[in-house]
């Protein structure tokens, strides 16, 4: 309590926001986020609501499940806490704040499927490659993936799918060179820890789907059942 309180003292936080002191988010700036209330197809352009499918008719064969999206990263707020967590100044104490949006759009959206048959449910965050990872100090993906597994009691596989190869960043290309620049870069290590298994696929932002859409076809083919994608927000 005294080294919190000290480290309080000598080094006040300032909402990234609005500027008040006391947290990186404060509380009003957090609740002014806008959370999903529904799920809507990962591959539509034009958003398309989905309800226990998870896809809509059209990408049912599809092998991403679906998707769990807390917020838009179209807003203005969301996009500069999650810059601010994956870039420098590579702020890790916002895993709290922005995991607790997926925490929210659960509870909000009252989607069960998270809370079903936890004795075969995985956890396991979108893999970084080595270099990236040494860079940032942390895969982004694996912090929130942490927290999820804690609050709702589902085992958590760090670091069982892996990243192979060293990829040009997703960021910089359009969605038919996303898929080329991804294929085949990802492996699972022990496929036994997935068969059968729903894996919650983690990450923080799903922009065209390509990453978590071959992490799916990856997963898939080492034997899991399922495999749904978890992200703070959606482009």
């Amino acid at each position: 309590m005294l080294k919190k309180f000290l480290v309080h003292i000598l080094f006040p936080q300032f909402c990234l926001n609005c500027k008040r002191e006391g947290a990186l988010v404060c509380e009003d700036c957090l609740s002014s986020i806008d959370l999903s209330e529904f799920n809507y197809c990962p591959f539509c352009q034009t958003p398309k609501r989905v309800f226990t499918e998870g896809t809509c008719l059209s990408h049912r064969k599809m092998k991403l499940s679906g998707i769990f999206s807390a917020t838009s990263y179209q807003n203005p707020l969301v996009k500069k806490l999650i810059s601010k967590f994956k870039y420098e100044p590579f702020l890790k104490n916002l895993t709290s704040p922005l995991t607790s949006l997926i925490i929210a759009h659960f509870l909000l959206s009252e989607n069960k499927l998270i809370s079903q048959n936890k004795e075969n449910s995985v956890f396991l965050p979108i893999p970084l490659a080595k270099f990236r990872e040494r860079w940032r100090g942390f895969n982004q993906a694996a912090l929130i993936a942490q927290v999820l597994s804690k609050f709702y009691k589902i085992p958590l596989l760090n670091n069982n799918l892996i990243k192979t190869k060293q990829t040009q960043p997703q960021v910089e290309l359009k969605k038919e060179k996303r898929e080329k620049n991804i294929r085949g870069v990802f492996t699972v290590k022990n496929p036994q820890e997935i068969q059968g298994k729903r894996v919650f696929l983690v990450d923080d932002v799903f922009t065209t789907g390509s990453t978590m859409e071959e992490c799916a076809r990856i997963l898939r083919k080492a034997g899991a059942k399922e495999v749904w994608g978890i992200v703070v927000a959606r482009e």
